[in-house]
């Protein structure tokens, strides 16, 4: 029986087409614009790796952030970005103070020290998308964002749709006991 769920597993990707499956190209696109982004950092001797380059975008527009609010931000594990903004803070880039309405609590903040590099940030982001979007009209690159932003507007409000059917089930269960 295994062998044969292996070999009709076997036999249904022998005959899908990764390479027109719209997550595994965008996943491959994104994996290759990060690629290329950490080649142009560290060409330009930027001394930031492309995640805490991320951090130092999102605290410049939400300066004040608790960590847990940037991890949400970020996608990221809470005990990850904990490690980068320890690195962060100890090379001078970020600075945590405290939160006045919560002892416990540490806001976060860029230094002085990241001001200047932003320009360079920016710059190899320009970099990378011109390198991307080369042969494009500026009519195609509007098109392609805009179904982007489409794709995860959809994506987004699934979640949501999801999470609010998945609600709807538990009451309509407790309701049957």
């Amino acid at each position: 029986m295994l062998i044969l769920s292996l070999l009709i597993i076997y036999a249904l990707m022998a005959n899908y087409d990764f390479q027109r499956s719209i997550g595994f190209v965008l996943h491959d696109t994104a994996r290759l614009l990060g690629k290329r982004y950490d080649q142009r950092a560290r060409a330009r001797s930027l001394g930031l790796t492309r995640s805490q380059c991320q951090v130092l975008v999102y605290l410049a527009s939400h300066e004040g952030i608790n960590q847990s609010g940037l991890a949400d931000l970020l996608d990221i594990e809470p005990i990850s970005l904990a490690r980068l903004i320890d690195r962060m803070e100890q090379a001078g880039w970020v600075e945590r103070r405290p939160d006045p309405a919560d002892r416990r609590a540490r806001r976060l903040f860029v230094c002085g020290k990241a001001k200047p590099i932003f320009d360079q940030i920016l710059a190899v982001g320009r970099d990378n998308r011109a390198e991307a979007l080369a042969g494009f009209s500026e009519a195609e690159r509007d098109q392609l964002l805009d179904l982007l932003l489409r794709v995860r507007r959809n994506l987004t409000d699934g979640r949501a749709l999801t999470e609010k059917a998945g609600a709807e089930r538990e009451a309509l269960a407790a309701e049957a006991k």
